[in-house]
């Protein structure tokens, strides 16, 4: 049994006011502004060179290695973040990310931290990534227009994902607006709504399908997007074994009604059923 849910948008309301109206703290309120500024302005980056990057099928950005060196440049800038990613999941890399703060307050900011984490590597792989200069195909006319639309729709879809499973969480805003208010980080509960009612992997999927609905295809995008799709469709794995800990039968019921990956074309008449125990 569960109570009334508050709705997403209230908890993301509640929480920005609440650090816009801080108690007294001149050191923990410079702190969480500080982190928090500096967080949501690499992660506004980040999503700007994904963005752009593979708008053009990386064939445009800023690396300059010189080949044969930019094969293993590129290989390293791809690799780097599902490995990095990966670690700093884990118990042993959640404890890592303590080190990115001040002692007595790096739990609050441990979202901030790994959301910074994050932000930068992602930044470095677009942002950075030498290009092949080789295009084997560019979108035109009536093909560039349903392409494009397929692209925006892939990351529309990425953000109602990340809305789905809490924002706050996603975007690191839970820790430093945590910290300003001088408490304790309140994670969102499993998610099982929006999104989350179709497949339960929905920002890994939606992610990966921005890597193939792109208007450019180039040698350089193509291995992005069969690298990253397989970390999409592998990562999670882990990701479920800490739910299941978490959360125990509750996640094991969601798991056992609800698709990994691809949804049912009908859906289950007993999901919210199982969301209710």
């Amino acid at each position: 049994m569960s109570g009334k849910r508050i709705p997403k948008y209230q908890v993301l309301f509640d929480l920005a006011l609440g650090a816009l109206t801080p108690p007294p703290g001149g050191r923990r309120i410079a702190l969480a502004f500080g982190y928090g500024g500096f967080c949501h302005l690499v992660f506004a980056l980040a999503v700007a060179a994904m963005i752009a990057a593979m708008f053009f099928g990386m064939s445009e950005s800023l690396g300059r290695v010189p080949a044969p060196w930019s094969y293993l440049a590129n290989l390293f800038l791809v690799l780097q973040f599902p490995i990095v990613h990966s670690l700093l999941l884990s118990d042993r890399g959640r404890k890592a990310l303590n080190w990115l703060a001040p002692r007595d307050v790096a739990g609050t900011l441990g979202t901030t931290t790994f959301a910074i984490v994050a932000s930068v590597q992602l930044f470095l792989l677009f942002a950075f990534w030498t290009p092949s200069g080789i295009v084997w195909w560019r979108a035109e006319g009536t093909a560039f227009y349903i392409v494009c639309t397929a692209y925006a729709v892939s990351w529309l879809l990425l953000i109602k994902a990340s809305y789905d499973a809490g924002a706050e969480v996603q975007s690191g805003a839970l820790g430093w607006m945590s910290l300003a208010q001088d408490k304790a980080p309140v994670f969102p509960d499993m998610p099982t709504d929006g999104l989350f009612r179709l497949i339960r992997q929905p920002i890994y999927v939606s992610f990966a399908l921005t890597l193939w609905t792109v208007p450019v295809w180039t040698p350089d995008q193509l291995a992005l997007a069969i690298v990253l799709t397989i970390y999409c469709l592998a990562a999670p794995r882990l990701k479920e074994k800490r739910f299941e800990r978490r959360y125990g039968t509750r996640f094991q019921r969601y798991r056992d009604t609800v698709p990994y990956a691809f949804p049912k074309l009908k859906g289950s008449p007993d999901h919210d059923q199982n969301r209710a125990q």
